[in-house]
């Protein structure tokens, strides 16, 4: 089954809802349409524990048998300007996550080093939107919605809950298309792809 393409799509959801497989299903039919066509991972996770490292090595298993021409690329934090680096007209980036890099920034693991933290954000947040807007090439973002539960116990929580959701409006006003994933199933729930030139894409 191939899936329609927007120049800039974010895909969001609950924890195994199919966001991530949509995201590789559209870099698989993006390959599929031209020898010329590239893509590539920008993956935000950090194996910061033995089970994370596990995990981690299962979604590379996965991904290589699904999507065996997709390149990756670990960037746990400067997403800006690695995708003003890597985005060209031929290559489609996919960015999995948008929680975890937001993890970096907001509740970093290595909080005892110098590395720039929360102070930081906004202006990370914004420039990533920026280099989103002037992409060249097409763009595949996935993130989780995870403020549909209840009220979560404690402030640092609390706070990162309303950033994130905070996050997913920022990027979710710049895409072309939003789609809501649940139980491998899609919803969507913008689309002006329709109402908006295509840059050179082309439905599949």
């Amino acid at each position: 089954m191939n899936l329609s393409m927007a120049r800039t799509e974010l895909i969001l959801g609950g924890q195994k809802s199919g966001k991530s497989r949509r995201a590789e299903l559209l870099a698989r039919d993006w390959l599929a349409q031209s020898p010329e066509h590239r893509a590539l991972m920008l993956a935000t996770a950090q194996a910061w524990d033995e089970e994370m490292q596990q995990r981690i090595q299962r979604h590379q298993q996965d991904r290589a048998q699904r999507v065996p021409g997709m390149a990756t690329l670990e960037e746990p934090r400067y997403l800006a300007q690695a995708l003003q680096q890597h985005s060209r007209p031929n290559t489609l980036i996919v960015v999995d996550c948008l929680t975890l890099w937001l993890t970096h920034w907001l509740m970093p693991a290595d909080a005892a080093t110098t590395l720039p933290t929360a102070q930081d954000w906004p202006a990370q947040a914004s420039a990533f939107c920026a280099a989103l807007a002037q992409a060249p090439g097409p763009v595949v973002l996935v993130g989780n919605e995870i403020g549909l539960g209840v009220i979560p116990l404690g402030r640092e929580v609390r706070a990162f809950v309303d950033a994130l959701g905070q996050l997913n409006q920022q990027v979710a006003q710049t895409c072309q298309r939003v789609t809501l994933m649940a139980a491998g199933l899609p919803l969507t729930l913008k689309d002006s792809v329709k109402d908006a030139p295509c840059h050179g894409l082309h439905a599949v």
